[in-house]
Order: structure tokens, then sequence, then C-alpha cells
């Protein structure tokens, strides 16, 4: 229960630090988000409790190939919000870019995996 607590504030630290330095430079907590800190403390976390690097290394791959259709976010909600929309319909065309880049990435991943190992 304690290292649950721990990753619990761990990460939720994490969230409140890159908003907070993003009020004062966006610069800085866009680098700070940019970094795979989330994604390296899933890992840490993960063998942490499995102390299986294997598994830990499966993940890894898997965020690798779900990072690439989440860059739709960031191209979509920021010309949204050049292009004059609100924050909120910005912020749910991006979230539906992604939702759509992903679903794109699974039908290729399906559509590869059918024409290869059927």
């Amino acid at each position: 229960m304690a290292a649950l607590i721990v990753k619990l504030v761990v990460t939720a630290l994490l969230v409140v630090a890159i908003s907070e330095l993003a009020r004062r430079s966006t610069l800085a907590g866009a680098l700070l988000a940019s970094l795979p800190l989330t994604s390296l403390l899933a890992l840490i976390w993960l063998y942490r409790d499995t102390g299986d690097a294997a598994q830990a290394a499966t993940l890894a791959r898997g965020i690798f190939w779900l990072v690439l259709p989440s860059l739709a976010f960031f191209i979509v909600f920021p010309a949204g919000v050049r292009a004059g929309w609100g924050f909120w319909p910005a912020m749910g065309a991006g979230i539906a870019a992604t939702l759509a880049a992903y679903g794109a990435l699974l039908g290729i991943d399906r559509w590869l995996v059918l024409r290869l190992f059927a």
C-alpha cells in the first residue's frame, strides 16, 4: 500500500510541477512536459513491481508506437486555437484527432498482421 501511495504522490507532483512551471515559462513547462518522465516512471514502477525487464521493454515498445498517433493532438489543438476556436472546442478537436489517429494506427496494425502472418 505504501508503494502505491508513493507512486501516486510522485506522479501527481510531476503533473503539478509541469503546470506550475508552465505558468512562469511556457518553454520550460513544454520542455519538462515533453520529457518522457511519465513513461520512465511507469517503466520503473513496472520493473520494481515485477522484476521483469522484458515486460518493461514490451511496454516501452508499445509506448513508442502509441506516441506517434498522440502527436496529432499537438498539431490540431494549437491550430484550432490559432483559428480562433475556444479552448474547449480546440481541446475536443485535438482529442478527436488523436482518437482517429489511434484508430488508423490500430487499423494499419491489423492489416499488416493479417497480410504478414496469415
